[in-house]
């Protein structure tokens, strides 16, 4: 039988204890948040707090204004003109996954598909959004970090 390299760092956390289990936990996050395309909420927080992700929050002004905005993110209003640019500036890092979040999913997977695109490569969706969707309880449902926003985009 053929181990997978997770599997193997799966393994390795169980049977050894200290900085090598906390060092293979950490190398299989990072791999995990670079092999994937979506994260949940919890994931998403988790990769965003160790610097693993850029999470970019593409609701309106308005909405940022009602429920706040996940702590550490980037609010950029997915409707100006220069979005893309705007988002490729954000990513100061190109080796860093770029997350996006929205309400409930839907607008973060349609702009997933237009940065694509137009050749931003290394992103990730985060389908719960912030209210919840079917894919989760959202951002605020699961008692996640929030930060009142009431600037300009």
């Amino acid at each position: 039988m053929r181990l997978s390299r997770r599997y193997f760092l799966l393994g390795l956390t169980t049977t050894t204890a200290g900085v090598v289990g906390v060092a293979s936990i950490k190398l299989l996050q990072s791999q995990l948040v670079a092999s994937s395309n979506s994260l949940t909420t919890t994931q998403a927080y988790a990769a965003l707090r160790d610097g693993q992700i850029i999470l970019i929050d593409i609701r309106r002004p308005e909405e940022w204004r009602a429920t706040g905005i996940a702590q550490g993110a980037i609010p950029i209003d997915m409707r100006r003109e220069d979005f893309i640019e705007a988002v490729r500036i954000a990513a100061t890092d190109p080796s860093v996954p770029i997350a996006l979040i929205c309400a409930g999913g839907v607008r973060s997977r349609r702009i997933f598909d237009t940065l694509e695109d137009a050749g931003v490569t290394n992103i990730i969706d985060v389908p719960e959004g912030m209210s919840g969707s079917r894919a989760g309880p959202g951002w605020i449902a699961a008692g996640l970090p929030v930060v009142g926003w009431s600037g300009q985009p």
